[in-house]
């Protein structure tokens, strides 16, 4: 996973379209069009890995985009990674969802709730979960962002490693689709924590901000709203 730093971009659905948040707050989205469209779009740029976000399940508990997921794995060749997070409540829901050709699951509230579902599904598909650690004023958040836990972020990173986690993804709420540069030192305290590679999300507004986060440890940066706007194209950031 992830052996050289990737620039991954973010692919957020709600109600079918894709579409970017501010800080995680419902209703404040902008919208960028058909999943399937973008999906394939950044294949076609370079893309290698897909990071996909049903924003209904991860507000409502329940995934509601199922058949754009579905689309989207139909529509890239095999060697394309897609992770996929947001209402993946249960095993049975990640199993099902691999069976069916997602390569990774993103875990937030499903992990905080329940630790041990990390391992058992990690038991039958090695290296396959993310858990996502969502901060917001230093603690993690889940629920869409919604409820605190208390949890420290890197305190917590280094815990879902010993339950079998393959990789962190780590998202700076408060600067979540913002445009407002990236955060590094909440960066490099989860990076420092673990040995399993590190995903950086939020904030990213320019290609200093991509340069940053490779240099701060992460293996790979997700890009959504930088892209959307065009503040640069993804071969420009992939060359960093």
């Amino acid at each position: 996973m992830f052996p050289r730093f990737e620039v991954v971009p973010a692919i957020d659905m709600q109600d079918g379209r894709v579409v970017q948040l501010v800080g995680g707050e419902r209703g404040t989205g902008t919208e960028y069009g058909d999943p399937v469209e973008a999906a394939t779009r950044w294949v076609e740029r370079g893309a290698r890995t897909l990071h996909l976000v049903d924003l209904d399940g991860a507000f409502d508990g329940e995934r509601a985009n199922a058949d754009a997921v579905e689309a989207i794995v139909g529509a890239v060749d095999a060697d394309i990674d897609v992770q996929l997070g947001g209402g993946i409540r249960s095993a049975a829901d990640a199993f099902g969802l691999m069976d069916a050709g997602v390569d990774r699951v993103i875990l937030g509230t499903a992990a905080i709730e329940t630790p041990e579902i990390v391992g058992r599904i990690s038991d039958r598909f090695p290296g396959s979960v993310v858990v996502s650690l969502d901060a917001r004023g230093g603690e993690v958040v889940v629920s869409g962002w919604t409820e605190g836990t208390g949890l420290d972020p890197a305190e917590a990173a280094a815990r879902y490693e010993s339950e079998g986690a393959g990789a962190i993804l780590f998202t700076d709420v408060d600067v979540e689709g913002q445009l407002s540069g990236i955060r590094r030192e909440p960066v490099e305290r989860v990076v420092e924590a673990v040995d399993v590679p590190v995903v950086a999300s939020g904030g990213v507004s320019t290609l200093e901000d991509v340069g940053a986060l490779r240099d701060a440890g992460a293996a790979a940066a997700v890009v959504g709203t930088a892209l959307y706007e065009e503040r640069f194209t993804l071969e420009e950031a992939m060359a960093v």
